[in-house]
């Protein structure tokens, strides 16, 4: 059972670090500039939905990446 509590924090902690990442990212790249029409408060929403979605897409292929190469090692033990 403590199998499954590890890999739930891991993957936890694996999701708001990238999501962290690219919300980071994002902000440096000085998107806000680009949408001076819109409200301060719906830009900053949207950089933070835009670093969910890509933080998320990120760790899930790293994840999954991992999860791969363990499988492959498995494999030939």
């Amino acid at each position: 059972m403590q199998v499954f509590g590890i890999d739930a924090i891991v993957r936890i902690v694996s999701h708001f670090s990238f999501i962290y990442l690219a919300f980071w990212a994002l902000r440096a790249l000085r998107i806000e500039n680009l949408f001076k029409a819109f409200k301060e408060t719906q830009v900053r929403i949207v950089i933070l939905m835009m670093a969910i979605a890509l933080g998320f897409a990120c760790s899930t292929f790293f994840l999954e990446i991992i999860l791969l190469c363990k499988n492959i090692f498995l494999t030939f033990s």
